[in-house]
């Protein structure tokens, strides 16, 4: 790794934790980026703010770079599956891109039994549901094991400071939310992105054990991948050589992905109601170091940090 803990530390005091600016468009705040519509594209502008159980718990230093230049590499990277929305990465933290129709669902792909949250698959099949989004789970499963098959399992998409909410294929088309062939080619492009993401982090060392994507349409109706893909806000990441001895000893597997700071919120008796604890210095420095490890063993590159002022550099890059 390129920065060491000392310099986190320091950063801890300059993140990137909102963004305001005149000339880029009308501006939108969502809980990570915030963005500026004009003229048929988006300023997307990833901040350094950290969100768990949809609530903005803090802010992390050098989150937003890793966050904006690994949604590029891949982007890139499976543009051969299904055309993005990326036109060009301006700055460390911005990507300008084409603006979409979102449609009104997260596409959730899940390859493991597993999570912490009270959504998560594991939590439902703890309680003994066996039906998880429209899918029917046998019995005989145990926590962090695959699933007998990657399953899409969607959420509805709740405004700003709402939960999203557990749906399935059958409810989402019976609401009127999506129709049938959207959603089953949206479903197509899923799964094959999910397969080329875990065949490329095993190539890594990595397990992609889940993630979410976002669909939009552009102005021709086609389907377009947009906001972010395999990175750690979006996915969980496992050590792939560590994997089976944590399960053998009845620990959680190492996780490289923000699962960090969710996990330390739990022990703290926080999931997203009342007041929350307070991420400390230590807590937030940890979080950016896996982040950038996670960059760093995704791509084989080095993570170079760009340590100007982000709002000066960000202005001149971007011309406002």
């Amino acid at each position: 790794m390129t920065i060491d803990r000392q310099d986190l530390r320091t950063l801890c005091d300059k993140t990137l934790s909102e963004t305001e600016f005149e000339g880029l468009g009308r501006r939108i705040v969502g809980k990570v980026r915030d963005s500026y519509v004009d003229a048929g594209r988006r300023t997307l502008i990833v901040s350094d703010r950290v969100s768990c159980f949809d609530r903005v718990v803090g802010t992390i230093p050098l989150k937003g770079q890793v966050l904006n230049q690994m949604a590029a590499f891949w982007f890139q990277q499976t543009r051969n599956i299904a055309p993005n929305h990326l036109i060009s990465v301006p700055d460390p933290n911005v990507s300008v891109v084409e603006e979409c129709r979102t449609l009104p669902v997260e596409f959730v792909m899940r390859g493991y039994l597993t999570g912490s949250s009270s959504t998560s698959i594991w939590t439902a099949y703890e309680r003994g549901e066996r039906r998880y989004c429209g899918h029917a789970l046998p019995d005989g499963l145990r926590r962090h094991e695959p699933l007998p098959e990657a399953l899409l399992t969607p959420t509805t998409k709740a405004p700003k400071g709402q939960h999203d909410e557990l749906t399935s294929r059958e409810e989402l088309i019976e609401s009127g939310a999506i129709d049938a062939g959207l959603y089953d080619r949206s479903a197509e492009i899923c799964h094959a992105l999910f397969a080329a993401g875990r065949a490329h982090a095993e190539q890594r060392g990595l397990i992609l054990v889940d993630t979410k994507y976002e669909l939009g349409l552009d102005e021709q109706g086609g389907i377009v991948v947009i906001d972010e893909i395999h990175t750690p806000d979006s996915s969980r990441y496992w050590y792939r050589d560590r994997y089976e001895r944590a399960l053998s000893e009845g620990r959680n597997p190492e996780a490289l992905d923000k699962e960090y700071v969710r996990r330390w919120l739990i022990e703290r008796g926080w999931k997203g109601n009342g007041p929350q604890p307070e991420l400390t210095l230590e807590v937030r420095c940890e979080a950016a170091r896996r982040y950038i490890e996670a960059y760093e063993q995704i791509t084989g590159t080095d993570f170079r940090p760009n340590t100007e002022p982000p709002e000066a550099r960000m202005r001149r890059n971007l011309g406002v």
